[in-house]
């Protein structure tokens, strides 16, 4: 089964920032290595669920037009929004995916540290909710903690071989740090081509 949502609610009413997103270097070199992995400056509208109290939402903020930024946990919602009060482009709501995923279609999608806390169904279901939200050349990145938790029913590890075979994806990036696995992600447009490199979008090559 997923990890029930009481796990949440017992972390986040022992600290306000239960995980320490916004003191420890590990989370910010991760997050400096995550924002320098998207292949585009800048994106139009980007979705990150799970944001937590918004340690990575105000560094997207940066790069996007406009951003959805949710999480299940009110505290958190709360702490995301306070973090994120000086960008007027972030949006942070109570939000649980897969069951309230928005209706609309992004060209960023961001799952940082949540893939990890579902059943195979639900999994399945958030990764097809993913893709169809995505836009044809949109980006999806994800990075996930490599170690063993009692809570985590998959590690970064584990994840890699699902994330990489999702059909109407083609992977773009895949960093294997001794603690985290990071996966840069493009959809495909329907005639099959993927979204061009860097590079490749500046015609170097």
């Amino acid at each position: 089964m997923s990890t029930p949502a009481s796990y949440f609610d017992r972390m986040y009413a022992g600290s306000p920032d239960p995980w320490s997103l916004t003191e420890r270097w590990y989370e910010q070199r991760k997050y400096a290595l995550t924002l320098a992995s998207l292949p585009r400056r800048r994106y139009r509208s980007a979705f990150e669920p799970g944001c937590s109290v918004g340690a990575l939402t105000v560094q997207l903020a940066g790069r996007c037009d406009r951003l959805l930024a949710t999480d299940r946990v009110p505290s958190a919602v709360r702490a995301a929004a306070d973090a994120a009060r000086d960008h007027p482009q972030v949006d942070v709501r109570e939000l649980t995916i897969p069951d309230a995923w928005p209706q609309v279609t992004f060209d960023l999608i961001v799952l940082s540290e949540l893939l990890y806390y579902f059943d195979d169904r639900t999994l399945r279901d958030v990764l097809a909710r993913t893709v169809a939200g995505l836009e044809p050349g949109g980006t999806l990145v994800t990075v996930h903690w490599n170690h063993p938790v009692a809570e985590h029913r998959l590690t970064g590890t584990d994840l890699a071989p699902l994330l990489t075979s999702v059909t109407g994806l083609r992977t773009l990036l895949d960093v294997r740090d001794p603690d985290f696995t990071l996966h840069v992600l493009t959809r495909q447009y329907p005639d099959g081509w993927a979204a061009p490199s860097p590079a490749a979008e500046e015609g170097l090559v």
